[in-house]
This record gives structure tokens, sequence and C-alpha cells, in this order.
């Protein structure tokens, strides 16, 4: 399944009054995803000078491609 219909998922189950517009949903994801792939972004080392900063880097890439639904959240 991809993040982003995970998170709309999540918004329709919740008790915020959204639902009586179409579109809402994503409307309230959207600044969501941005926010959470800032956040990812301001922790990807700005140079990979270790094994260490490799590894986070490349795990903040698969983050992101989740995040933006380039790439399928693990299932388990």
């Amino acid at each position: 399944m991809k993040f982003p219909d995970l998170l709309i998922a999540a918004i329709q189950r919740s008790e915020i009054p959204v639902r009586f517009e179409p579109g809402a949903e994503e409307a309230v994801a959207k600044p969501v995803g941005e926010l959470l792939q800032g956040w990812l972004e301001a922790h990807r080392p700005a140079e990979a000078r270790s094994d260490f900063d490799r590894g986070r880097a490349a795990a903040i890439e698969e983050l992101i491609a989740e995040l933006t639904g380039a790439r399928d959240v693990p299932a388990e």
C-alpha cells in the first residue's frame, strides 16, 4: 500500500469534519506529507562521510519514496 493512501485513510477515520467536501482528505494530507518530507530532508546528512551516514541517507531516501507514493510501504 502507498503511504499517501494510508494517510488519507487515517484522515477519513478521524473526527475532523472534512468529509462533506470532495477532495478534503487530499487537501489535509498534502501539507502533512510536505511537513514529513521536510522533516526527513532535515535529517539527511549533507555529506555522507561514513557508513553510518550513507546508511542514514539511504533510509531517508526509502522513506521519502514511500511518503511520496513512489514506492509501496512494506507490509511487515
